[in-house]
């Protein structure tokens, strides 16, 4: 299930964005917010359909083996996360792949999906 809450991200005033985390040499990033630490699954990136580019991120507490969080951030800096974890960050994917083959890559934004005639 997914939250439909969509949240700004925000860190110390200003936005951050997925590439703030990726530019890392690591994919674990300290979180100021909670003070703990992420790591993040190989699966997670930069992802682009019919236009739209969003932000793949599937993490889980660093040095854990615990479920996989699913949270997708539009280019507005928005956040959609999913409110249950996954076991797998496999099983995390392919959620956000159904969902986008389901639902569109415009579920996770702003704008309504245009129909083109």
């Amino acid at each position: 299930m997914r939250l439909h809450a969509r949240l700004k991200l925000q860190e110390f005033g200003r936005r951050r964005t997925w590439r703030d985390v990726l530019n890392q040499a690591c994919y674990t990033v300290k979180m100021t917010d909670e003070e703990q630490t992420y790591e993040f699954s190989e699966f997670s990136g930069q992802f682009s359909d019919d236009g739209v580019v969003v932000e793949l991120r599937i993490y889980r507490q660093a040095g854990t083996n615990r479920d996989w969080t699913l949270e997708v951030i539009d280019e507005e800096g928005f956040s959609t996360t999913w409110e249950d974890p996954f076991p797998t960050d496999r099983e995390a994917f392919e959620e956000f792949m159904a969902t986008v083959q389901r639902d569109g890559i415009q579920a996770f934004t702003d704008e309504p999906p245009q129909t083109v005639h």
